[in-house]
């Protein structure tokens, strides 16, 4: 049997969310709109967004790539946070961090780290912008939970225990679609839950931020179901190759040309930028949209 077993990393208190919400709420949408457009292809699914470093980041960190400015975050949201650990059927410990409604909640969204990356990374209010603080608000505020999860690799245990995790918290928001975004090294758990008939029901889509493609998603159950896939790339990943992952974009729209796919690239933009840049609003309401 299932159960949770509060792990002796944080001490908070629950507060009150609001109810469940058919849409997210805005959090300091302008601070994190996209930067002007460059390009657009692909009849508008592919779109080309002015990155520049010494504005998003220089002008954006207090302390470069350490520490965003307060104006791009709120800490309170810390008071619907808290590390925890779940002992799953298969007897796995899967440490996480949970933010939002563990019960009844609108939506899920998940973030899984790449290589040398933990549950803590996805939590951290003021690294990357203060963007993962905004995707924490965003859960609070509109009745929905944000998990971050630790697991053991990038393969079938790490995936399996990333389903375990889902199965337990779609259970008791069952009304709840499930957004996963995979960062990096990440995406390898993405294509692997796509290929599980008993997640893609749950999946109301998939977002990978500067990570990898795989030509096994063309025959998965999450393809067949056409769950929506964003892309969000820097031009110059020297990790996977912008190049690369925007041919295994078009593959996707040339096997079913109303897939619901998008592909974001940051000009300039390195490995990491997509996890800075993504507009996580924006993301989740066309994927919430396009199912």
């Amino acid at each position: 049997m299932r159960r949770i077993a509060f792990a002796l990393l944080a001490t908070t208190v629950l507060l009150t969310l609001p109810a469940q919400a058919e849409q997210l709420k805005p959090f300091k949408d302008k601070l994190f709109a996209y930067p002007a457009v460059l390009a657009t292809s692909d009849n508008g699914a592919h779109v080309t967004i002015d990155y520049q470093e010494m504005r998003d980041i220089n002008g954006r960190d207090a302390v470069p790539e350490r520490r965003v400015k307060p104006d791009y975050i709120a800490t309170n949201v810390r008071g619907v946070q808290q590390d925890l650990a779940l002992t799953s059927d298969s007897g796995a410990k899967i440490t996480h961090v949970a933010v939002g409604k563990r019960e009844g909640a609108s939506m899920i969204v998940l973030y899984l780290h790449g290589q040398g990356g933990s549950r803590k990374q996805g939590v951290d209010d003021f690294t990357f912008g203060g963007n993962f603080n905004r995707i924490k608000n965003l859960m609070a505020a509109s009745g929905g939970l944000y998990l971050s999860p630790d697991f053991p690799d990038f393969g079938d245990k790490g995936a399996d225990q990333v389903a375990e995790l889902i199965k337990h918290y779609s259970d008791a928001s069952p009304t709840a679609r499930v957004f996963v975004a995979c960062g990096s090294m990440g995406g390898g758990l993405c294509w692997a839950l796509a290929r599980k008939p008993e997640i893609v029901g749950k999946l109301g889509g998939l977002l990978l931020l500067g990570s990898h493609w795989d030509d096994a998603f063309l025959t998965s159950a999450a393809f067949k179901a056409k769950v929506p896939v964003v892309f969000a790339q820097g031009s110059r990943d020297p990790v996977f190759p912008v190049d690369k992952q925007e041919a295994f974009f078009r593959k996707i729209r040339a096997a079913s040309p109303n897939y619901p796919t998008r592909f974001v690239r940051f000009e300039s933009g390195t490995h990491g930028t997509p996890i800075r840049m993504i507009d996580w609003r924006e993301t989740l309401s066309w994927m919430s949209a396009a199912h």
